[in-house]
């Protein structure tokens, strides 16, 4: 034979097939992020005109694009004004997911969605089917984008009389999208580099604007376009008003939980008066939900709060939004189970109707997965950096659940720490559901056999 018609013969048995929408889904992040991480080397981007190198530059995009947050120098004392927008820029696309820009450049030269890119939205939305994801892309489009309009009005208005205009702008565009998109980004270093939101911690408007945003991101889009239809919480359907329940008795109990073991401690809560107590609390409750502003020292929490804060951060916001972690309904699907089970009830049941018990123990997998992910990542990171297990276990818990809080290690994390951070907040914000999409909805095959059962002793 030809070496010709070899080398074509080749091809043809090893060609990549057509990719299924998950794996579209992680190779376009992928390649943003890699996008991303080539603009901030540029000498444009820092803002001393030195490259910092690729390693901090793809370490710094990734977060951005996963909306996470972690980041190895101040964003405002490291980056100039283009590497800045740069990183708003992947923000904007990472929270709202690549789709949405895709969809909004299809809108706006009129071209037809095919059943392919159908497809990919469903997945990249969270949806089980591409019923109506059209629509539901337009109002994800448009309701983001009034919500951060308003967000940043707000903002800009308040900046303006102490700030001056132009910065007043600058910073209510870009905190309006960190907050929306959960990303904890913060260009406040001109202030006090690194200090976050501290500089805001007895400033409602601020706090209470950025946790409006925080929440409202971490709902979720199908959340929205339901509440938007139904008016009414009685006509929404069970996963909705889970998410809205779940989101509040979250919120609700973090704040509470948060006050009582920060009350006192001088180097968070202590040293502030009755009012900014409850404010700080609150704020520090919400912003566990994934998205990564602090308002407090991290580092300075008591042990029992920052334990409170790794189970938040591990629940994250809800399925189909802004926000990362195990997501809200999961952790419900597996609260009901346990209580199921230890009341000697085969089946979860939830507003008198019954979850499925496929989707139950894909809640269990996920969760198994994510539990395990995140003690290695404790324990690699303490092996290989100076820094305590806890400290290692509250940055691992922040990566895969993209929160972006820090108890202020991450620029100490040796190199192989580095990765498993980048590798951490990609795998946390493509989401395991979608990764892992082979083994949990996938063609399940029907078994050909079966071996005979056996009894074992469990508990």
């Amino acid at each position: 034979m030809h070496w010709k018609h070899r080398i074509i013969s080749w091809w043809l048995r090893r060609r990549p097939r057509a990719l299924s929408p998950a794996r579209v889904i992680a190779l376009v992040f992928a390649c943003i992020i890699l996008l991303g991480a080539g603009l901030l080397t540029l000498p444009a981007a820092p803002r001393g005109g030195v490259s910092c190198g690729f390693l901090p530059a793809l370490f710094t995009a990734t977060s951005a694009t996963c909306v996470t947050g972690l980041v190895l120098f101040d964003t405002w004392s490291q980056w100039s004004g283009f590497g800045q927008v740069v990183i708003i820029c992947l923000i904007q696309t990472g929270g709202l997911g690549f789709m949405s820009a895709a969809t909004l450049f299809i809108f706006l030269t009129r071209k037809r969605i095919g059943l392919k890119q159908r497809l990919v939205m469903a997945q990249a939305l969270s949806l089980n089917d591409i019923e109506g994801v059209v629509r539901l892309q337009k109002t994800v489009l448009i309701g983001s984008f009034a919500v951060e309009a308003l967000g940043a009005a707000v903002l800009t208005v308040h900046f303006w009389l102490e700030w001056g205009f132009a910065q007043a702008l600058k910073w209510g565009l870009f905190h309006s999208i960190s907050a929306f998109c959960n990303a904890g980004f913060d260009i406040f270093g001109s202030i006090t580099p690194g200090a976050s939101l501290l500089e805001f911690q007895s400033d409602p408007v601020v706090l209470l604007t950025l946790g409006a945003l925080v929440v409202t991101g971490g709902l979720g889009f199908l959340v929205w376009q339901e509440l938007a239809e139904k008016r009414r919480f009685r006509k929404c359907s069970v996963y909705t008003r889970l998410v809205i329940l779940t989101t509040l008795i979250l919120i609700l109990a973090g704040w509470v939980l948060t006050c009582l073991l920060e009350w006192n401690n001088p180097r968070t809560l202590g040293s502030l008066s009755t009012g900014d107590k409850l404010l700080g609390g609150l704020f520090q409750s919400v912003t566990l939900r994934t998205a990564g502003f602090a308002a407090m020292d991290q580092a300075e929490l008591t042990e029992a709060g920052k334990a409170v804060a790794m189970v938040l951060m591990f629940i994250g916001g809800s399925s189909g939004s802004t926000a990362g972690g195990l997501k809200t309904v999961t952790f419900v699907a597996l609260v009901l189970f346990i209580a199921a089970r230890a009341r000697g009830r085969g089946t979860v049941c939830v507003f008198k109707r019954t979850i499925p018990q496929g989707q139950v123990l894909d809640a269990m997998t996920i969760a198994i997965v994510m539990l395990i992910l995140a003690v290695f990542g404790g324990v690699f990171i303490s092996a290989t950096s100076p820094v305590s297990f806890a400290d290692a276990l509250y940055e691992a818990i922040s990566a895969l659940g993209t929160v972006g809080l820090t108890a202020g290690v991450t620029g100490s994390l040796s190199l192989p720490a580095k990765i498993l951070i980048i590798v951490y907040m990609y795998f946390g914000r493509v989401g395991i559901l979608t990764i892992s999409l082979g083994f949990l909805t996938g063609d399940r095959a029907e078994e050909r056999f079966r071996y005979a059962q056996t009894n074992l002793l469990i508990g």
